[in-house]
C-alpha cells in the first residue's frame, strides 16, 4: 500500500533484511574496537609510560606510528592504553545513567503521585542548566579525577533516560495485557519486570547507544580541562591537553589522541543510528 498506509509483512521483512548487513558491519567494527581496548596492554609495542628524552617529539615513522611526545613516550602505545580509560569510563557512565534513569522513569510512570512530581522537578533542574557547565561545577567541587568526572556527568545526564522510560511506561501501563496481568494476581514489581521493562528497553537501548559518543566527548572535555583523568594516566582528553601548546610545531602530539576520539565516536554513533533504524517500528511503513 502507498500513501503512508501499512505495508505487507513481506515488505517489512525485506526492509529489515536490507539493514541487517549494515548492522553486522558496525557490530563487527565495535567488537574489533572493544577487543583492541581489552588487549591494549599486549598490543602496545612500547611501554606507554617509559620516558626517553633522546627521542622526544619524533614525527610518525615506521618505528613510532604516531610519533613520540615531549617525554619520548610512544604515542601509539599511549593511545592504545588510553582507550581503556576513555572507552571503559564512557561505557560505565552510560551504563550507570541508563540503569538509574530507567529505574526512576519506570517508577514515576507506573506509581505516579509524589514520587513522580519530585523526580520530574529534579530532572527539570538538571535539564535547566547547560550539561557540560553543570558537570564542570560538580567535577571542580569533587577535585577532579576520572571517577569524579564520571560522577559529575552522571549527576546531570540521567534525566533523559528517566523521561524516555516514564513516557514509555505511561503508554504501556493502561494496556489490556497489563490489566490482565494484574487481574491474574501479578504484583506491581512482577508486572514491571515481566511486562513493562521488556517493552520499553528498545527506546532506552537506542538512547544509550546514541549517547556513548556524547558522553565520551564530555569526559574528554573534562580531562582536557584537568578535571578528569590526571597525568601521567594515559587518557585521550588529558593527552590532548598536554600537547595543546605544541599543536603548530608538533601537531601529531594532539592529532593522535584526537583521531582516536574521532574514530571511536564515529563508530559508536553509526552503530547507534543503525540499531535505531533496525528496531524502529516505522520500518513497517513506507516512507
Amino acid at each position: 500500500m502507498n500513501g503512508g498506509k501499512p505495508v505487507t509483512v513481506r515488505k517489512a521483512k525485506i526492509r529489515r533484511d536490507l539493514r541487517r548487513p549494515r548492522l553486522f558491519f558496525f557490530l563487527g567494527l565495535t567488537a574489533v574496537l572493544l577487543l583492541a581496548t581489552i588487549f591494549a596492554d599486549k598490543l602496545a609495542p612500547y611501554d606507554p609510560y617509559l620516558q626517553n628524552y633522546e627521542i622526544s617529539f619524533q614525527p610518525p615513522s615506521a618505528e613510532h606510528l604516531m610519533g613520540t611526545d615531549r617525554y619520548g613516550r610512544d604515542l601509539f602505545s599511549r593511545v592504545l592504553v588510553g582507550a581503556q580509560t576513555s572507552i571503559f569510563s564512557t561505557l560505565a557512565l552510560v551504563g550507570i545513567i541508563s540503569v538509574f534513569g530507567t529505574v526512576v522513569g519506570v517508577s514515576c510512570g507506573y506509581f505516579g503521585g509524589r514520587l513522580d512530581s519530585i523526580a520530574m522537578r529534579v530532572s527539570d533542574v538538571c535539564l535547566a542548566f547547560p550539561g557540560l557547565v553543570f558537570a564542570l561545577a560538580v567535577a571542580a567541587l569533587l577535585n577532579g579525577g576520572i571517577v569524579n568526572a564520571v560522577i559529575a556527568l552522571a549527576v546531570i545526564s540521567w534525566p533523559k533516560y528517566a523521561r524516555v522510560a516514564r513516557s514509555q511506561t505511561l503508554a504501556q501501563k493502561d494496556s489490556p495485557y497489563i490489566q490482565a496481568a494484574l487481574l491474574a494476581g501479578g504484583t506491581p514489581a512482577q508486572v514491571i519486570v515481566r511486562h513493562i521493562l521488556p517493552n520499553i528497553l528498545g527506546p532506552v537501548l537506542v538512547t544509550a547507544m546514541l549517547d556513548i559518543g556524547t558522553m565520551m566527548m564530555e569526559l574528554a572535555g573534562l580531562s582536557f580541562l584537568n578535571l578528569g583523568a590526571q597525568a601521567p594516566t594515559a587518557e585521550w582528553g588529558n593527552m590532548m591537553s598536554a600537547g595543546r601548546s605544541m599543536l603548530q610545531i608538533y601537531p601529531w602530539v594532539v592529532l593522535s589522541p584526537g583521531l582516536a576520539i574521532f574514530i571511536t565516536v564515529a563508530v559508536f554513533n553509526l552503530l547507534g543510528d543503525t540499531v535505531r533504524d533496525y528496531i524502529d517500528p516505522k520500518n513497517s511503513r513506507v516512507k
